[in-house]
């Protein structure tokens, strides 16, 4: 409590006894989430959407046809694979986040099938600095290239993955990628499989082109204080 005193003929008189309201309200209220929804909102892929298609690698060129694919009624983006290795970025950074994103594979036919593709968090612009959850049946784990004592270094956390926890093509898998300062953990259907210490504290987010079909939805993040 604040007061203010003036004394008047000796007499000591209170004028003002008030609490300090800004620092108690700063101090007792918490700053909520803020929900971002990372769905186009119209127009295609790198014109009038938050979204640009980006090389992998960054010096590469970019297939001439888009393989992105955006299906409105169902909301979900859709990749068909056929346009080479790329990221498809969302144009804005972010900090401390919650990043949740929804994907599965197209099932195919073909004996012994492969399938790829990833999630990307905490990337510099052009994405030769890159953090990914990688989407793929052997399971969800972290890896990528990330700064070390200045210095772009390739990191692999597969064999500290907890448990292969994606469900196979055709099913739908959900990835909640939280990240605070340059910590970051990726929880696959629910459960934490990998914490990363990263060399950045804030970066894009995106997601991957690699051959496959392969669609996302329900993309969104809640910004944290």
């Amino acid at each position: 409590m604040i007061c203010n005193f003036f004394e008047i003929s000796g007499r000591r008189v209170i004028t003002i006894c008030a609490l300090p309201i800004l620092a108690l309200l700063l101090a007792a209220a918490k700053i909520p989430a803020q929900s971002v929804d990372l769905f186009p909102a119209g127009g295609t892929i790198g014109h009038r959407d938050a979204w640009t298609r980006v090389p992998i690698p960054p010096d590469h060129p970019l297939g001439q046809t888009t393989q992105w694919n955006i299906d409105y009624a169902k909301r979900q983006i859709v990749c068909d694979g056929k346009g080479g290795h790329e990221w498809l970025r969302f144009n804005r950074e972010f900090t401390n986040f919650d990043f949740h994103v929804k994907w599965r594979f197209t099932p195919v036919t073909t004996p012994n099938p492969k399938y790829n593709s990833g999630v990307f968090f905490r990337n510099n612009l052009d994405g030769s600095i890159w953090h990914q959850a990688q989407t793929t049946l052997a399971g969800g784990y972290i890896f990528g290239v990330t700064p070390v004592d200045g210095k772009p270094t390739r990191f692999n956390l597969e064999k500290d993955m907890k448990k292969d926890r994606v469900k196979p093509a055709g099913k739908w898998n959900v990835y909640d990628i939280h990240c605070v300062g340059d910590t970051c953990t990726l929880a696959v259907n629910g459960q934490v499989v990998n914490t990363a210490k990263v060399g950045l504290d804030k970066g894009y987010i995106g997601i991957e082109a690699e051959g496959y079909l392969v669609t996302f939805k329900d993309l969104k993040i809640e910004e944290l204080p």
